[in-house]
């Protein structure tokens, strides 16, 4: 188990504060990332958490999924690693890339 969580459903009116405050009722907090959209800032609705300890990832996954946040019900699983070199291409945004 990693001590790193992945945090779907989220509220876009969510901030990384928030999020921390729930999470430390579960356990330490080390970090919290709210993934946003780069070009308006507004959230993508997922982020990350970074729990102290593999226990407490466990924990948070087992008190925090499925619970409702904001009228949305989260979804707490553990992050999954990215791929070495990885990178989703842009597409739809009208511009190119040279």
């Amino acid at each position: 188990m990693g001590k790193k969580l992945y945090i779907g459903n989220l509220s876009y009116k969510l901030d990384e504060a928030e999020v921390e405050n729930l999470f430390s009722k579960v356990g330490k907090v080390e970090s919290v990332r709210i993934i946003k959209d780069p070009a308006t800032g507004r959230s993508k609705g997922f982020g990350f958490v970074e729990m102290g300890s593999d226990e407490e990832a466990e924990k948070a996954i087992t008190q925090l999924n499925g619970s409702t946040l904001m009228d949305r019900t989260l979804i707490v699983s553990e992050a999954k690693p990215r791929e070495a070199g990885a990178r989703r291409e842009r597409s739809g945004s009208g511009s190119s890339w040279r």
